[in-house]
């Protein structure tokens, strides 16, 4: 929907931290796709509000991220996992922690920039609100799968049956490189594809709608709590395409997998059982619920301070 002005120039949505924000269009629509498509002041940001956000979020969830992992890659309960953390120490418990630094922060500021950015200029050249923020989220997604050697390196470094074998992050990459080549570094990319595009056709959607019914009542808080909800909801639906890409990563070297052969393994090697596909879900939504709230909240607020 596009609104009319009284200059009888036309303004499209443009969902903001405050709800929805009256943006002139008369411009972009007689630019040329070249000019349309060039980065502008907007997508930069749109890229360190995404970055500040994923600094604060994955310093405080990060241990209860682990604690998922091991639940993830062996199956056992989260008290089992708390025990083998406690037992390896402080020293420890953030081992692995500067790929998804450097993953997070790049993955948050490509999403919210690609998305915005791609939202606004696709609803420019279709009209179609709907379709525009589908295919935004679709890019976003595939975007963000560009970082995926540094979550490759951090499916390593967590895994217990690595610890001796890396040093850090460095030292597992410079292996990776030299005895197995880049290729090796995007084992795993099937799931991670459909769980980055899936996942955020979903955020963004009850994201924007969130926005749109809050209205008014924009405040840290309802940030936090409407970004937990949304946030928890859709990790905790996509959360079996976490544990496929967990497996796949888990080993190194040899012939990739294909993605239902993984999926049989996974049933059979936990007596065939669909609901064990989702060992290790609550503590999952609790970090996703703490984690997404943060994101939403700090993201927000940045917004307000940079623009």
């Amino acid at each position: 929907m596009m609104w009319p002005t009284s200059k009888g120039e036309c303004v499209f949505p443009n969902v903001q931290a405050n709800g929805i924000e009256k943006t002139n269009s008369s411009s972009l629509q007689q630019a040329p796709l070249s000019k349309l498509f060039a980065p502008n002041s907007n997508d930069i940001r749109e890229f360190v509000c995404g970055w500040g956000a994923a600094v604060i979020n994955v310093t405080v969830t990060y241990p209860i991220n682990k604690i998922v992992f091991r639940q993830m890659l062996e199956g056992i309960p989260s008290g089992t996992a708390v025990h083998q953390l406690s037992q390896e120490g402080i020293k420890l418990l953030y081992r692995g922690i500067l790929p998804p630094l450097c993953q997070k922060t790049l993955s948050l500021s490509i999403m919210f920039s690609v998305y915005e950015g791609c939202r606004q200029r696709l609803y420019l050249l279709t009209g179609k609100k709907g379709l525009s923020k589908i295919l935004a989220a679709n890019i976003a997604g595939t975007s963000e799968a560009i970082l995926m050697p540094l979550e490759r390196i951090q499916t390593l470094l967590q895994d217990w049956r690595y610890h001796n074998k890396f040093r850090n992050t460095s030292h597992a990459f410079k292996y990776i490189l030299m005895n197995y080549g880049v290729l090796e570094c995007y084992r795993g990319m099937v799931p991670i594809i459909y769980r980055n595009s899936f996942s955020n056709i979903m955020f963004f959607s009850l994201r924007d709608q969130s926005k749109i019914l809050m209205n008014k009542h924009d405040t840290v808080i309802v940030n936090f709590i409407s970004g937990a909800i949304i946030g928890g909801f859709t990790s905790t639906v996509f959360y079996p395409l976490n544990v496929i890409k967990v497996h796949m990563q888990s080993k190194i070297g040899g012939e990739f997998e294909k993605f239902t052969v993984v999926i049989r393994e996974i049933y059979v090697s936990r007596n065939k059982s669909l609901s064990h596909f989702y060992k290790g879900v609550h503590l999952n939504y609790m970090r996703s619920f703490i984690s997404w709230g943060v994101i939403n909240a700090s993201y927000d607020f940045l917004k307000k301070i940079v623009f």
